[in-house]
């Protein structure tokens, strides 16, 4: 069994449906079948190494370096690459490993040979777009090769170009240098302006600039255009990092948040609303790293963000960029880390406000995009990007480096990567296992290039940084290194989980819940190649889905959350599976944890932005922290939990514990028992039986004590598992013969097991505990004695006080009376 080797991998026998929906497709058809992708993860175990992982150092040197004088590696050297060692079943797929890492290879020494290396090249931000020269002026560059004239227009100028023709330079580029006007800048701070070009047609259009760095709407009118802005605020009302990057976490534990929608209102909140009374919600529910959807601008408020207009743009629906860094600036004084969800996947196909505008029939070599189909998402309805572009991959990776270096982001979760790796974006496609569907002609190795450079660059910039692929296909090397020949991810998200909670608590009743397939689910992941688990997120919750809170009570948590009426069996059965759901996906499903805001404590109903179906409601575009803050409504104790269970990670680093055993799966039990680092986990998902004196299986001999206890008071619980109880394991079979073993433990406790819950067990260091009863001794005896000494000065005083008489200064100190009763309350 895998499992008790520690390896995070088991094999596959069915399929699970993995879902990913945009919200701008539901806006408009809330009943419409959702997009699926069927997702069947088949990784043989038997073509699996373990052990020290090792690949040739000359390939792992050749994949990081950047000297254009030894990106070359020879045919012999190419045999050894690091992800076939990790997997043999790669080995028939070597050619095509061979073949990316060698156009990866080619690219970057292009990169070196004519524009300085990949780290300038991804600096395009200060070529391109607007930048103050150190000489006065300001230069305007912008790529528009479909461009026939073109001119600069704005406030500055009336939004008369006449004055302000730009000149074409080499690769259509367009340019222009405009003076200062007065000792000041001639285009003023928070002025708008756009770029006008005339194409093929004859016809002059306005466009907002593809590298701006803002852009804003008139809120007053109703589907107004927005206007690019040109940003360059004057050094008093700059905002400057006060407090450096947190360091980087064992493991991630995400809060997956949205800004816009963080308020209690139903309206759009801000950047600063959200640092000042999120942000402290979060880190006191012990989370580290903090997850920021639709922070690119986007002039579709209801795509959630995943519709992005202008890629260089803070969002101005919550502010300005000097507030997001205030923001950014916050969570990291909070020992807060930050990442960004970026879309690099697909951009909107609004032409007035998008870089979509840029596009005028040109042939692909000269727009952002892929011509015809294969430049259009037809489920998405958004255009679709050629990677291959030398200017694209400047746009995009300069892209990174803005948002890291400007904004101070600690990494990122890549939206739609299954989309970008192959041609046919995953649409209506079965993903079986075979690893033919990773590796064949359908794989768009322009596309995993550029993600291979897209890691390498933000790797290279902030070694620290984490960088999340959202796939659904499990493509192998996802998650390897880029010496390694792998892609380069620091995590994948593990995305069949939720669909699997969301099948059991929709579809199933309770004595169907299989104890083998949940943990066979939350196990299913490559050997090597972590995940960030989560039971639910954002797409769970759009609208036409339900939180998990949501679905196990329904329509009682509109009246049954009153702690000052006994909990109905719904709510009952709810608030236990709610904690119990959430924490063995933390507990087993991965190496990080991920949460959307307001499900830490059960957040009801779905989320809905405005829009026409709903008369432009913001009612169900809010979160409603009212419910958890206050004291008589049960949403308290699923958020205590999910406080509790991270800190339990705080204190014992078992998410990034390799060690991972899956003891006990009884089905008829309805319990699994496992363990995660040296913590035993036992989960009774049956609805009505209490095992006294369960044995379950463990690694060490020892003492072991509860560390976290869903049934607990605090959590809503009714306190039946006794916290101060020492549970002596018993030696079982043979040592060192494992089938002799119970569970295939070495050793057994036994517990104490309630119906719908979930109990962790640690073991007691009895070294440290004879130290500290030995230190708590000593401290007994010098207690003992200052009491002494301080009975001694009050007879001393007494004796005094016969000579002095009863006279006291006020300005002394206490009488003879009151300095006796000081020293006998010490």
């Amino acid at each position: 069994m895998l499992g008790s080797l520690g390896l995070h991998l088991t094999s596959s026998f069915g399929s699970i449906s993995c879902s990913k929906d945009y919200l701008s497709q539901r806006a408009t058809q809330p009943k419409a079948v959702s997009f699926q992708l069927r997702h069947r993860v088949l990784f043989p175990a038997r073509g699996l190494r373990c052990g020290k992982l090792e690949h040739s150092p000359r390939v792992s040197a050749v994949l990081t370096d950047d000297n254009s004088s030894t990106m070359t590696v020879s045919d012999e050297e190419m045999e050894d690459i690091g992800v076939l060692r990790t997997d043999s079943n790669l080995e028939p797929y070597k050619d095509h490993f061979k073949y990316r890492i060698k156009k990866y290879l080619e690219q970057k020494s292009l990169f070196e040979k004519h524009e300085g290396g990949l780290e300038e090249f991804a600096q395009g931000y200060v070529k391109f777009g607007f930048n103050r020269e150190e000489d006065g002026g300001i230069v305007y560059r912008e790529w528009a090769p479909a461009a026939q004239e073109a001119q600069l227009v704005g406030d500055f100028n009336g939004w008369d170009g006449s004055k302000h023709e730009m000149e074409k330079g080499q690769f259509g580029v367009w340019s222009i240098k405009i003076p200062d006007s007065g000792g000041s800048p001639a285009i003023p701070h928070n002025s708008k302006v756009k770029f006008r070009f005339k194409h093929g047609d004859g016809v002059w259009v306005d466009r907002i600039p593809a590298w701006i760095k803002y852009a804003t709407v008139d809120p007053t009118r109703f589907a107004a255009p927005y206007d690019g802005v040109y940003w360059d605020p004057p050094p008093s009302e700059r905002y400057e990092f006060k407090y450096g990057r947190p360091p980087k976490p064992q493991a991630p534990r995400i809060y997956e948040a949205h800004v816009g929608m963080s308020s209690s209102e139903p309206r759009i909140s801000s950047y600063r609303e959200f640092a000042d009374n999120v942000l402290p919600r979060i880190r006191a529910n012990n989370y580290n790293t903090v997850q920021l959807m639709a922070v690119m601008e986007h002039s579709y408020y209801a795509s959630f963000g995943y519709h992005v207009t202008n890629f260089f743009a803070v969002s101005s629906r919550s502010g300005t960029p000097e507030d997001l860094k205030y923001l950014i600036d916050k969570a990291h004084s909070l020992g807060l880390r930050v990442l960004m969800d970026v879309v690099h996947s697909h951009a909107s196909n609004n032409v007035t406000d998008g870089l979509s505008g840029f596009e005028v029939g040109q042939s692909t070599q000269d727009s952002y995009f892929h011509t015809g189909d294969r430049g259009y998402h037809k489920l998405w309805d958004s255009r679709l990007f050629n990677y291959a572009n030398w200017e694209v991959l400047r746009f995009f990776l300069s892209n990174l480096r803005w948002w890291l270096e400007e904004y101070q982001f600690d990494g990122f979760r890549f939206d739609g990567v299954t989309s970008m790796l192959y041609h046919h974006h995953g649409i209506n496609m079965a993903f079986t296992g075979n690893y033919d569907e990773y590796f064949s002609e359908a794989t768009d190795v322009d596309a995993v290039v550029y993600l291979m450079l897209a890691n390498y660059l933000i790797h290279k910039i902030l070694p620290s940084a984490t960088v999340i692929a959202e796939d659904v296909s499990g493509m192998p090397g996802l998650g390897r290194p880029v010496s390694e020949g792998g892609v380069g991810f620091d995590y994948r998200l593990a995305m069949a989980i939720p669909d699997k909670w969301i099948d059991y608590v929709k579809n199933k009743k309770d004595e169907e819940w299989s104890m083998k397939e949940i943990s066979w689910s939350l196990t299913n992941r490559r050997y090597t190649e972590k995940c960030v688990s989560y039971a639910e997120s954002h797409d769970q919750a759009i609208v036409g889905d339900k939180t998990i809170a949501f679905f196990l009570m329904d329509k009682e948590m509109y009246s049954g959350m009153s702690c000052l009426n006994e909990a109905s069996p719904t709510v009952e059965r709810g608030v236990a599976l709610h904690k119990m759901i959430h924490f063995i996906t933390m507990a087993l499903g991965g190496e990080g944890y991920l949460n959307f805001m307001g499900n830490e404590f059960g957040h009801p109903e779905w989320i809905d932005f405005p829009r026409e179906g709903n008369e432009w409601s913001y009612e169900k575009c809010r979160r409603q922290w009212n419910l958890v803050d206050t004291d008589h409504l049960r949403y308290k104790f699923m958020n205590a939990f999910d406080r509790a269970m991270h800190l339990l990670d705080e204190k014992f680093s078992f998410l990034s514990s390799t060690k991972q055993i899956v003891s006990s799966t009884n089905e008829e039990d309805k319990v699994i028992v496992f363990e995660r680092g040296d913590l035993v986990f036992v989960f009774n998902f049956h609805p009505v039986n209490t095992y006294d004196g369960y044995k379950v299986g463990c690694d060490l001999p020892g003492k072991y004590r509860v560390a976290l206890d869903s049934d607990a008071f605090e959590f809503g619980g009714h306190g039946r598992v006794g916290h101060d109880v020492d549970h002596f394991t018993f030696p079982e079979g043979t040592p060192g013969v494992p089938e002799t073993n119970f569970n295939g433990r070495p050793n057994s406790l036994k517990v104490l097991s309630p119906p719908r819950t979930c109990v962790v067990y640690y073991r007691v260091d009895e070294s440290k505990e004879t130290a500290v009863k030995e230190d708590s001794a000593a401290e007994v005896v010098k207690e003992t004695a200052v009491k002494e000494d301080s009975a001694a000065e009050v007879v001393v005083g007494q004796e005094n006080s016969k000579l002095l008489g009863s006279v006291k200064d006020e300005n002394v100190g206490p009488g003879v009376e009151e300095t006796a009763k000081v020293s006998s309350d010490n």
